[in-house]
């Protein structure tokens, strides 16, 4: 019985000890073991051990990150022994005079003398002078790896992917044959090195196997993110330089998203980027005020509007004014609560025929309801007409009297209601994907709260699709979202993940740690990291490079930037 059993039973230990015999160390042994040639099954997971056999002849900075960021369950153990100088010193002695004899020999048989003679034994003379001056000392080193996956195939692709990263710095493994036993009892925390497979090296090439370093991601431009919390080098990331500009943050509330995003905001625009803001919050008003961005406040009664069949669609391409008038469809089932197919061929009919003639000023959504009436949909003029002549026809049926032409925008949607920021946020941004279609520099589209769009399988569709797309019009997409598992498992949000080459994982909870473990590959301390992680700091994930980074606001961008009652509010 298994512990979690226990607990969930709610047994009483005593008795169950009692009535079956068994100890609390029974109780929390595993279930079994079974031992094979290259590997172990313990309960239900795999794991095999491998150990380190081949060594590159110079050791560099950061000459083991490519084992210590490789990114699946694996156990890392180092086994160093001292070699005292009264024994270092005879073997080094010997050594030399055999690769000395052997240059010998070499030369007066008139063969040509390699490097494989002449480096070792340089090396080797270096490395005794050293250790007479008190310079260096010698060691013995072993190094262990233990993979771990939930079936046999996993683990052997998770072994030939070990395998090719070392051997791509010159690193060389051997899975432990008939010795898996003592190879996991070398790994485990118990000081004993049973397998005793050891190399010699210096206390220089030893200090740089250790993971004081972790890896750097600074990139010739971009801008800054904070600093690597394991070396406290800086985070320098061009999102535009990377296969996509887009990225994910997923937080708990109150763990520092929002301070993230306004410190890249900042830098974003020193940086020459554009950036445009969906926030459902009401938190970025003090940010655009202070920028002298445009602050653009959506409420029912507001004047501003948008008009969504407003496309600068006289100026696009033929594949875009096709692709507008899909988004147009899917903005209009959003609307409608859904559209059945006939109702989809009607609507795209329609559509068609709003754009067949270029007039000075964009169709309405007016326009569209009474062509629609022609057609006697009953269901879909009723789902339509609120927001034609009821209570909504103020915020979805005027000409657009905004532009996007300040280096920050801001669109605050607070004051809507729940069931209408969905539709609102699926306007916006299809309004600033045109827009943007129309001029292609650097452009940044911040989407907070965005898992509300993912509520709705249509409007989730379009985000990924936008995605996808953003690439070719030189625009990077940024969606922020409390609520991980339920964007993780829908199966858009999987493909909004998967095309975003950022990705942001700050504090989680206990109920979705699973899902974004999974999601990211993350190992046992990449996890604990996001359960106990402060206010400020996340695992950044760009590409296939793992590092924990703390968020940093210089003294002038703080003030700006901070939500915190305590500096908001005098007391």
């Amino acid at each position: 019985m298994k512990i979690k059993e226990i607990l969930d039973k709610k047994v009483n230990l005593p008795n169950l000890i009692k009535n079956d015999s068994l100890t609390i160390i029974d109780l929390f042994s595993y279930e079994g073991l079974k031992e094979n040639e290259d590997y172990l099954k313990i309960d239900n997971q795999y794991l095999r051990c491998l150990y380190i056999v081949g060594f590159p002849f110079v050791a560099v900075s950061g000459w083991l990150d490519n084992l210590i960021n490789f990114g699946y369950n694996s156990d890392i153990s180092y086994h160093i022994q001292e070699i005292p100088s009264s024994q270092a010193l005879p073997k080094l002695n010997r050594k030399i005079t055999e690769l000395e004899s052997t240059k010998r020999t070499m030369l007066r048989d008139g063969k040509i003398i390699g490097s494989e003679i002449t480096d070792p034994l340089d090396s080797a003379i270096d490395l005794r002078d050293k250790i007479l001056r008190g310079q260096q000392k010698l060691f013995q080193l072993s190094i262990y790896i233990g993979l771990r996956a939930n079936s046999l195939s996993e683990l052997n692709k998770i072994t030939s992917m070990l395998e090719s990263v070392m051997a791509s710095k010159l690193f060389y493994t051997k899975v432990s044959r008939y010795q898996q036993i003592e190879a996991l009892r070398s790994i485990l925390p118990r000081a004993e090195n049973n397998l005793t497979h050891q190399r010699n090296i210096d206390s220089s090439s030893l200090a740089l196997t250790f993971p004081f370093m972790s890896s750097d991601l600074v990139h010739p431009s971009g801008v800054l993110y904070g600093i690597n919390k394991s070396n406290n080098s800086l985070v320098i990331v061009d999102r535009f330089s990377l296969a996509n500009a887009n990225s994910i943050i997923f937080a708990q509330s109150g763990s520092g998203k929002s301070y993230l995003t306004k410190v890249e905001i900042i830098r974003q625009l020193n940086d020459g980027t554009k950036v445009i803001v969906i926030d459902p919050e009401g938190e970025y008003r003090s940010l655009a005020e202070s920028l002298s961005g445009s602050y653009i406040k959506i409420t029912i009664n507001s004047k501003q509007k948008i008009n969504p069949f407003d496309s600068l669609y006289s100026k696009l391409n033929n594949k875009d004014k096709t692709q507008h008038i899909q988004d147009l469809t899917s903005f209009i089932q959003v609307m409608a609560e859904g559209l059945k197919t006939n109702e989809k061929a009607i609507v795209d009919k329609i559509l068609l025929e709003l754009y067949a003639k270029e007039t000075k000023t964009p169709p309405l959504l007016k326009d569209f309801y009474l062509r629609l009436r022609k057609y006697h949909q009953k269901d879909l003029l009723s789902k339509i007409e609120k927001y034609v002549t009821g209570s909504l026809s103020e915020l979805f049926n005027s000409q657009t009297n905004i532009a996007l032409d300040n280096r920050l925008i801001v669109f605050d949607i607070k004051d809507l209601s729940e069931n209408i920021r969905p539709i609102m946020m699926f306007m916006i941004s299809n309004f600033v994907s045109n827009s943007v279609k129309q001029n292609k520099s650097k452009q940044i589209l911040i989407i907070d709260e965005g898992w509300l769009l993912f509520e709705n399988p249509t409007s989730a569709k379009f985000i990924a699709g936008l995605v996808r797309r953003a690439r070719k019009y030189y625009l990077g997409i940024s969606i922020i979202s409390q609520q991980a598992n339920d964007f993780l498992n829908n199966p858009y949000g999987k493909i909004v993940a998967s095309q975003s080459m950022i990705r942001i994982l700050m504090r989680q909870d206990s109920t979705s740690i699973d899902q974004v473990q999974k999601s990211f590959n993350l190992s046992e301390f990449e996890r604990d990291f996001l359960l106990t992680s402060d206010r400020g700091e996340a695992l950044m994930i760009v590409d296939q490079t793992h590092l924990a980074l703390k968020i940093i606001a210089s003294k002038k961008e703080h003030p700006l930037i901070t939500t915190d009652p305590s500096e908001l509010y005098i007391k």
